[in-house]
């Protein structure tokens, strides 16, 4: 098994029976006691920005801590880039991002899918062992619209989206909310159709802007006022609204498989919420808590919405069999600095920069996971590198059913942590990139040793992260051989198509100038004779 739990090569001839009778009685429970899953997944939240993980956090956050204390934290968790389209794409598809067409930045509104149809999905793999699976928030992946923005027909089904990568429900927005094309959407269609305009407005709670009426009948009518060309949008969108749509339609989807659930066909709850990314715009009842300003409210009042799902969680009696996994897309936007100063909140957690960069601030994020009735020995931590590339691989564990070769090809299973508080786990190295600007830089992290990968204008960085959590003090000059080593494992993974064991899967184009480690040449030999 290519991707379970690691077991040593030498066994002594009287245990083989024990062990193997453990792994059956192991498989039998499992199959039969598949546990609800649900991930909720917030926009730019910080590892500062949960209080169990933040001790001089100026807000608090109740409902993100007893996921930690009732389950375990994973104090070094990673998201598989520092921005969102690439991290969505690969904590669902269990696969590194930079093997797509998508070599920086993010999406807009509309696009072709970044998850091709036949790639397997978290959705479509557990569709595929009979869980009901939905998702409700925001998706970022690409959704292909009818028509065009000049000519559009809403009597028309959206194609290419949450529908057809395996998720049975949709409800939601199709992006970040700067990039328009903002409705209520359900299923295919909106209830509500974005037949009028709006643009960025000034936000008077936060550095950044609103999303609110009044709105125009043209783009252009948008242009005269804002400066900006208006983008599509509903007569009834406003961006605080969307935390409590969300949740409610999350709790009304699962109240329809309850009974489901309680005979053995569970259910998968993806739920991407729109915070705290920008506009900041917490619901008035939320104004005044926290010590943090409108940034504070907003995560108080995501944290108020999980407690809501929690809480709806006990009072159905799904609650023992239930995953929840918590995380975020990425670090911090660039106004934690600003918070700093002002409050002396430090969203980063106090690692170094934020959303976009290669460092640890960009892309180590909360990570928490709670399982009743499948955890064992909760309340502790986790200290060694997970990625959210991983959960793929972990939930076919849970479930006990094997990925394909070519599917989730750089997900490693953790779902030792989870069932045996003693193993020692160690994952493969972990690639991270950081997406700023003209430049996307690579990371690999294998246990406590970071390698930033040389860009075209910047040289190498190698950092101990169990001395340098803040990666302040550069070492490369002083571990060459380590250089050597870390660089040869990333440019296997990067040219073998997977980090884990299996057959070689191809990526999905050719050379990319920002390997700039290798050359092209070389990369080109290496598959070849791969």
């Amino acid at each position: 098994m290519n991707r379970k739990k690691n077991i040593g090569s030498v066994f002594l001839f009287t245990m083989f029976f024990a062990v193997i009778g453990y792994s059956q009685r192991n498989s039998n429970t499992l199959k039969n006691n598949r546990p609800n899953i649900i991930i909720i997944y917030t926009d730019d939240q910080g590892h500062g920005d949960v209080s169990a993980l933040n001790t001089d956090a100026k807000f608090k956050t109740p409902n993100m801590d007893r996921l930690a204390s009732e389950g375990i934290t994973f104090t070094n968790g990673h998201s598989a880039s520092s921005v969102c389209t690439p991290s969505r794409y690969s904590l669902l598809t269990g696969r590194y991002p930079w093997r797509t067409k998508l070599k920086k930045g993010v999406f807009r509104a509309e696009a072709t899918c970044l998850i091709e149809d036949d790639r397997v999905t978290i959705a479509s793999f557990l569709k595929n062992q009979g869980y009901n699976t939905a998702m409700v928030g925001k998706w970022h992946l690409g959704m292909d619209f009818p028509n065009t923005k000049a000519n559009r027909d809403w009597s028309q089904p959206i194609k290419d989206m949450p529908l057809d990568k395996g998720f049975d429900y949709f409800y939601g927005i199709p992006a970040s909310l700067n990039f328009g094309i903002l409705a209520w959407f359900e299923g295919r269609y909106a209830k509500v159709p974005p037949t009028l305009y709006s643009n960025k407005k000034k936000n008077e709670r936060h550095v950044d802007y609103r999303i609110m009426p009044p709105y125009d009948n043209t783009a252009e009518e948008t242009k005269s006022k804002l400066g900006r060309v208006g983008f599509e949008i509903a007569p009834d969108f406003i961006d605080n609204q969307c935390l409590t749509r969300f949740t409610d339609k999350a709790i009304a989807w699962m109240k329809t498989k309850e009974s489901d659930a309680q005979e053995n066909k569970p259910f998968f709850l993806y739920l991407p919420y729109t915070s705290p990314h920008y506009p900041v715009a917490p619901l008035p009842e939320f104004h005044g808590q926290g010590e943090a300003g409108a940034y504070g409210e907003f995560v108080i009042e995501t944290d108020y919405h999980i407690g809501r799902i929690l809480n709806y969680l006990e009072k159905s009696g799904l609650d023992e069999n239930t995953l929840i996994v918590f995380t975020s897309d990425n670090g911090p936007e660039k106004s934690w600095s600003g918070r700093i100063k002002e409050f002396n909140h430090d969203s980063r957690g106090g690692f170094k920069e934020g959303k976009r960069s290669v460092y640890e601030g960009g892309h180590r994020v909360p990570f928490l996971l709670r399982w009743p009735s499948g955890i064992k020995k909760s309340g502790r931590q986790w200290n060694k590198p997970v990625g959210q590339i991983d959960l793929l691989a972990t939930i076919s564990e849970l479930v006990d059913v094997e990925l394909s070769d070519s599917s989730g090809e750089d997900s490693q299973s953790f779902a030792s942590v989870l069932l045996n508080p003693n193993h020692d786990y160690q994952r493969l190295p972990l690639i991270n990139r950081g997406d700023g600007g003209k430049e996307q830089r690579y990371s690999i992290t294998e246990n406590d040793w970071k390698l930033i990968l040389p860009s075209a204008t910047k040289a190498a960085e190698l950092y101990d992260l169990s001395q340098d959590p803040k990666e302040t003090n550069n070492i490369a000059n002083n571990h060459p051989d380590k250089i050597d080593r870390l660089t040869n494992q990333i440019n296997n993974i990067i040219i073998n198509g997977r980090t884990t064991p299996g057959k070689n899967q191809p990526n999905d184009t050719g050379y990319w100038d920002d390997l700039t480690w290798i050359s092209k040449q070389e990369y080109q030999t290496r598959i070849k004779t791969n």
